[in-house]
């Protein structure tokens, strides 16, 4: 009896679902071929997914760790490292002064003549600046101790402002409290992003965190080529042709640190006023070297300072102190006063340094004979490595920096710079004659090559000149 039912109920199960599966709606073709009881498939599938969806997913049970699986997981931990490896190009300890920078120092306990040291007027050690300082120290005390905007400017911060502006012939001037800062705060304060800045691939390492931190467009040109400029300029005035309210400027340096070229400012000049660009030009070594009175660059090449838009500069060079500055247009520097972070959130100069700046650029006005000097220190020596084996001369015949790079790389970047290194450790042990290398940090994006930087200064003698010279020559010969 019980079998009769089961295999009457499998019969009737058997012959409901040909029914179902021979039914016109649960046909279909496809290209041409009969396919049946896909309707039945469907709910099939249906019922499965919602049964799927309907069940718990698995958690292990949760128990706390004991104190030996606690102990287990810390030993097994590594924390990622903070900084990553030092290798053997990035441990170098270079020679540390023992002496005021001034034209000779003292480094591992002998003499030197110093030609690391960006003092180009020979102000460093100065009477006159240093009793400004003496006199500062006892009226002011060291620093200030806050922001220009809460209680840090001092009368002397003002007359600074306005003795620069005076001397370059603007019409106001602001203090940055160090000389870098100048640039990482001048530029965002007035490229912000979506605007393009143009600049040379040869500016220094502050330039370029300028402009990262102004997140704008940069778009960079062949280092002091004005054809490279020139066509830079129109592509992007093609293509921002229908874009308005685009702010766009030209960022260079009047004399390039990395490469001691001198920018050639009129053809600048003429390209921004074809293109309609706006100039931000960095004078930090230029500023009291270049032009008959030591007014830059724009002294040098004759053109207004009414043309450019924004000009900085660092004090720690010629003036022998310590800070920067920006000068342009009473709108230019008010903005700067409420917009820039390295104005308003940084503790202004201490007043001694504003002090001695000062009086640097009175003695720049009393004694023209300094420009004179430093300009014939650095014909002298010109004159003195024109043939020096292994180098050419890539400064340019007017600059303080005398830039001297490989004829012949060796094949890559450290092993140019061990060369490089090598050729002032031994000048340096042999003939007391301090010389750097232009290495860079990693932070550095300049690509110009690597090469030997010699800082003239005013206070160099003749002797310290040839002395230099011959040198250089000597280990040159030996090395290459």
């Amino acid at each position: 009896m019980m079998a009769s039912l089961a295999l009457d109920f499998v019969n009737t199960t058997v012959v409901w679902v040909t029914h179902a599966l021979d039914a016109p709606s649960a046909r279909a073709t496809v290209f041409g071929f009969n396919i049946g009881g896909h309707l039945f498939i469907e709910v099939l599938l249906l019922v499965v997914i919602l049964f799927l969806l309907s069940q718990k997913s698995y958690k292990p049970p949760k128990r706390p760790l004991t104190n030996k699986e606690i102990d287990e997981l810390c030993d097994e931990w590594a924390p990622q490292p903070l900084i990553p490896s030092l290798d053997k190009d990035m441990e170098y300890e270079p020679p540390v002064l023992e002496s005021a920078a001034g034209p000779h120092t003292i480094v591992n306990g002998k003499d030197v003549v110093n030609f690391a040291s960006a003092n180009y007027l020979g102000l460093i050690g100065h009477q006159k600046l240093l009793d400004s300082c003496s006199s500062a120290l006892e009226k002011y005390g060291v620093g200030s101790c806050g922001p220009r905007g809460f209680y840090g400017t001092i009368d002397v911060h003002l007359d600074c402002e306005a003795r620069i502006a005076k001397f370059l012939g603007t019409p106001d001037s602001i203090l940055y409290s160090y000389g870098l800062s100048t640039m990482f705060s001048a530029i965002p304060a007035f490229s912000k992003k979506g605007d393009i800045i143009v600049a040379d691939e040869g500016v220094h390492w502050g330039i370029q965190n300028g402009l990262y931190l102004s997140r704008s467009t940069v778009v960079y040109f062949k280092h002091n080529d004005m054809d490279s400029l020139k066509e830079t300029l129109e592509n992007i005035t093609s293509k921002y042709k229908h874009t308005k309210n685009l702010r766009r400027y030209i960022v260079v340096e009047a004399l390039y640190q990395n490469s001691g070229q001198i920018a050639p400012l009129d053809n600048i000049i003429k390209l921004k006023e074809k293109y309609r660009f706006r100039i931000l030009l960095d004078e930090s070594n230029s500023f009291g070297v270049l032009g008959s009175s030591g007014r830059g660059l724009t002294e040098h090449y004759g053109i207004p300072v009414e043309k450019l838009d924004l000009i900085t500069a660092a004090m720690g060079h010629a003036l022998a102190t310590e800070g920067g500055f920006c000068t342009g247009s009473a709108r230019v520097i008010d903005h700067q006063r409420l917009s820039s972070s390295g104005y308003v959130f940084s503790a202004s100069l201490p007043p001694y340094l504003a002090s001695a700046a000062i009086t640097a650029i009175d003695v720049l006005e009393e004694n023209p004979n300094l420009l004179t000097k430093l300009k014939n220190n650095i014909a002298v020596l010109w004159r003195g490595l024109v043939e020096i084996p292994g180098f050419t001369i890539a400064s340019h015949p007017e600059s303080p920096i005398v830039y001297l790079r490989l004829k012949k790389s060796m094949g890559s970047l450290n092993n140019d710079i061990h060369l490089l290194e090598s050729i002032a450790e031994r000048v340096l042990k042999e003939d007391s004659v301090f010389v750097v290398t232009s290495r860079r940090s990693t932070l550095d994006k300049c690509r110009l090559p690597v090469g030997i930087r010699l800082f003239v200064s005013a206070g160099h003698s003749e002797s310290d000149l040839h002395k230099a010279s011959e040198s250089l020559k000597r280990v040159a010969a030996l090395v290459l």
